[in-house]
């Protein structure tokens, strides 16, 4: 920065006087002091956009809450599950999946597919970028898709009776502090292993030790995950069930088994280095060793849009993720980027290209939700009905709506059934994808 120009007091005197000239700066200026930045421009200039009515709409159980963790992937995701095994059973009251049970399992393997990582860049210093990646990210309660689906796949589910939340599963910042603070000192005295020369045994061994002290952690906070349980409901009808000594796993292949694998991870990413109808994957990105690698199809935006809409149509929810930190109105329950104004006060906006937001890094996928509906005229979607899992105090008894201009700029990636795409895109997905860096901002988690 050796011609980099300061900012002169002739410039900010300059700045001050402009300022206080505007009777506009003074208004906007009292109005933030009293109020949240975000009420303070909100704008009812599309409010009958905004209406809770859909031409298309799918009727679910209850929304969720995942309280003050970051969980948002599996609930969403076990959302979906849910409402298959719903329909299998008759249910039609309030049914849940055990977030926690996933949960449990996700930390388990995140901490081992860390540990792993570290191993495989033993001999690098802490300063490599990827090494230092791996470690300021640690473990944490984000997700995405495939990962859920390896976890489901090799552990099962249960119902939520079967495993419930406790305090900890539903605040995680302390004991995730604990865990990737245990998982850094792993990373230090693995290395100090290697570079006194110590074998691999020795540093698989020290790990070993970890990942046990992780797993009495995770069950102190977590609970003991069942191994058998009975699963006891009643079906449309009123009348009774019970299936009596069914395990995670045997539970999981009698109501979802296969189905699983008909999803794929479909995203719209507009930027160069990510040619539409090809496959990507993103290195040190996972939780189950072994299991499937996260991958994307990029399709572009219209295409992509097409295919959930086609979902819909044909009767089945999606699960998707976007970025949602910005333009919203939560008690409202409203995505919107037109029921904000702040080019208005400011002229500043959080909106450009959306390639541009990739780039920069203003804007990744940082939660996961299910799309249930949406309202078209004409042709051309208004808005998108959203089941969300932030309990029902806000929004429509927590069913969200987000208009369809948010949807374009923020909505990166959707959970898509085999049956709805080409044979052209299910061909793209036979092929290998490229190899992404950790930090791309398709890695992100959903919380």
């Amino acid at each position: 920065m050796e011609n980099a120009k300061s900012i002169s007091l002739e410039e900010e005197e300059s700045f001050r006087s402009d300022y206080l000239k505007s009777e506009k700066n003074s208004v906007v200026r009292h109005s933030l002091a009293l109020n949240e930045f975000n009420q303070s421009f909100c704008s009812n200039d599309s409010a009958s956009d905004n209406q809770f009515t859909f031409s298309v709409e799918h009727k679910t159980l209850p929304v969720t809450n995942q309280k003050k963790s970051g969980r948002c992937w599996i609930f969403s995701a076990s959302n979906i599950l849910r409402e298959i095994i719903a329909k299998k059973a008759g249910i039609e009251s309030m049914f849940e999946i055990s977030q926690n049970f996933i949960a449990f399992y996700d930390k388990l393997e995140k901490s081992n597919f860390v540990m792993e990582s570290v191993i495989d860049m033993i001999d690098k210093e802490p300063s490599d970028r990827k090494l230092m990646f791996v470690l300021q990210n640690g473990v944490g309660d984000g997700g995405q898709w495939d990962m859920y689906v390896n976890l489901v796949k090799k552990y099962g589910v249960c119902p939520k009776a079967d495993m419930v939340e406790t305090f900890q599963s539903s605040n995680t910042a302390e004991s995730n502090s604990l865990l990737n603070s245990s998982l850094k000192k792993f990373a230090f005295e693995a290395q100090k292993l290697y570079k006194g020369g110590k074998s691999h045994s020795d540093i698989e061994k020290l790990k070993g030790e970890y990942l046990e002290k992780i797993y009495i952690l995770l069950t102190d906070c977590y609970g003991v995950p069942p191994k058998s349980f009975d699963f006891e409901y009643k079906d449309s009808r009123g009348i009774y069930h019970i299936e009596r000594m069914l395990n995670p796993k045997s539970f999981f292949d009698k109501y979802i088994g296969s189905a699983i694998d008909e999803y794929v991870s479909v995203i719209n990413a507009p930027t160069k280095d990510k040619p539409y109808d090809k496959t990507y994957t993103i290195e040190y990105l996972g939780n189950v060793v072994g299991g499937k690698r996260v991958t994307h199809l990029n399709l572009r935006l219209a295409r992509f849009k097409e295919l959930i809409v086609s979902q819909l149509k044909g009767g089945d929810l999606v699960w998707f993720g976007a970025d949602v930190s910005k333009y919203r109105a939560k008690q409202e329950g409203v995505w919107s980027d037109k029921s904000f104004d702040f080019k208005t006060p400011f002229g500043l906006d959080h909106r450009f290209e959306k390639a541009g937001m990739l780039d920069y890094f203003s804007s990744a996928m940082n939660h996961a939700m299910v799309l249930t509906g949406f309202d078209e005229k004409d042709g051309k979607i208004i808005r998108w009905k959203i089941e969300n899992s932030w309990g029902e105090e806000n929004g429509n008894k927590g069913f969200y709506i987000m208009s369809d201009s948010f949807f374009d700029s923020y909505v990166y990636q959707a959970a898509i059934l085999r049956k709805y795409l080409s044979e052209e895109e299910k061909s793209a997905l036979t092929a290998e994808p490229k190899l992404l860096e950790p930090w791309d901002p398709f890695g992100t988690l959903a919380d």
